[in-house]
C-alpha cells in the first residue's frame, strides 16, 4: 500500500488535464541492484529528504505523547478516536485501494463522496497519487520501479521509502500506468485540487474539535489524541502492509512472490494482511478468500451492497483459486 505524505508535494500541474499517462511524482533514488528488466545495475545514492525526516519523526514524537496521556482522556474520546481510525482506514481499503485502484466493485456518488473524504482523513495522499503509485507497485513489485520495494529491507519498506527521493524507474514506470479512469472522475480530480484543505479539515481540526465540543475534553488532549496518535497508528499499520506483509508469512497461492499471508499486518489493518491472495488476484473486493474473518473492509462493502451503494462486486472463484495453488502455490507438488 502506497502512503507517501510528507515533504513538498512536487506537483506538475500539467497533469491535472487528461491524457494517456500520468506523470510521476519528484523522484526517490537508492541503490538496489534489481531493475525492471532484471539486470543489475549499480543505481544512485539515496537522496534524503530532510523536510519529510523531520516530520515524520515529529508526528511519531506527538503520538507518543498522545499514547502516554491517553489514559487521562475521556471514554467518549477513546470512541472517537477508534470511529476515526475505522473511517479513515475506510477511506483508503476500501476506497483507494478496492474500488479506485482495483476495480473491484462500482460505487453510487453518494459512496463514492463518502469514500473521498474519508480518504482525507487518511492524508496518505489524495486517490490519483495513491492509486497511480499502487498500480505501479503491483506491476513491478519488488523491483526498482516498485515505490516501497521489500528487497530493500524492512526499514525502507516500511516507511524509509518515504524519506528519499523515488527512484528513476517509479518515475519512468509510473508515466506508463493507464490513469483514464481516474481522470474522468469528478470526485477524484475534485479531491486532487483541494486536497491540501480537504486533509487539514478532515485529517485535523474535525477528529480534534469533536471531542472538545461535544463532550469537553481538553482541546489538548483531543489533538495528540484523536490526531498525532491515531493518524501515526494508522499510518503504521497501513505501512506493515509493505513491510510485513511482503516479508514474512506463508505463501499458500504463490510460492515465487514475496507478497504473504501475515498475521501482524491482518489483525493491524482489520483484514488487509491476505497479500499473498491479493497480488495473485487483485480484482477480488475481498482480497481473501476466508469470508469476513478479521476482514473489516469486506464487511462494509457487503453491507453498501444490501443497500445498493455498492455493485458488481468482482470475485474470484474457488476453482480458479484451487487452480492457481496447484500451479504455483502450496499444492503444486501434490498429485491430482
Amino acid at each position: 500500500m502506497s502512503c507517501e505524505i510528507f515533504g513538498p508535494r512536487e506537483k506538475n500541474r500539467e497533469r491535472m488535464a487528461p491524457k494517456n499517462s500520468t506523470t510521476a511524482e519528484a523522484e526517490n533514488t537508492y541503490l538496489t541492484k534489481t531493475s525492471t528488466n532484471g539486470r543489475n545495475t549499480e543505481r544512485p545514492p539515496l537522496q534524503i529528504v530532510w523536510l519529510n525526516v523531520y516530520l515524520i519523526t515529529a508526528l511519531h514524537g506527538m503520538a507518543l505523547y498522545g499514547l502516554y496521556i491517553l489514559p487521562r482522556t475521556k471514554p467518549w474520546t477513546w470512541v472517537w478516536m477508534g470511529v476515526c481510525f475505522i473511517l479513515g482506514g475506510a477511506g483508503i481499503t476500501i476506497g483507494a485501494h478496492r474500488l479506485w485502484s482495483h476495480r473491484s466493485f462500482k460505487a453510487t456518488w453518494s459512496l463514492r463522496l463518502f469514500l473521498m473524504l474519508m480518504n482525507c482523513m487518511s492524508a496518505q495522499n489524495d486517490i490519483f497519487e495513491w492509486v497511480r503509485d499502487h498500480r505501479v507497485h503491483h506491476k513491478y513489485s519488488e523491483t526498482d520501479a516498485d515505490p516501497h520495494n521489500a528487497k530493500r529491507g524492512f526499514f525502507f519498506s516500511h516507511v524509509g521509502w518515504l524519506m528519499v527521493r523515488k527512484h528513476p524507474d517509479v518515475r519512468t514506470k509510473g508515466k506508463q500506468i493507464d490513469m483514464s479512469d481516474l481522470y474522468a472522475d469528478n470526485i477524484v480530480m475534485f479531491q486532487r485540487r483541494h486536497y491540501k484543505p480537504l486533509t487539514i479539515i478532515f485529517n485535523i481540526i474535525l477528529p480534534t474539535l469533536v471531542p472538545w465540543y461535544f463532550w469537553n475534553e481538553a482541546l489538548w488532549n483531543s489533538f495528540f489524541v484523536c490526531f498525532a496518535f491515531r493518524y501515526a497508528y494508522l499510518l503504521n499499520v497501513t505501512w506493515s502492509v509493505n513491510s510485513f506483509a511482503h516479508i514474512w508469512g506463508s505463501r499458500p497461492y504463490d510460492e515465487a512472490i514475496s507478497p504473504s499471508q501475515n498475521l501482524v499486518a491482518n489483525l493491524g489493518t482489520l483484514g488487509e494482511g491476505y497479500h499473498n491472495f491479493h497480488h495473485c488476484f487483485p480484482q477480488d473486493y475481498a482480497t481473501s478468500e476466508l469470508g469476513t474473518y478479521i476482514n473489516l473492509s469486506k464487511f462494509f462493502i457487503d453491507c453498501f451492497a444490501l443497500v445498493g451503494l455498492a455493485y458488481d462486486l468482482k470475485t474470484t472463484s474457488k476453482e480458479a483459486v484451487l487452480q492457481r495453488r496447484r500451479r504455483t502455490g502450496d499444492l503444486r507438488n501434490q498429485k491430482h
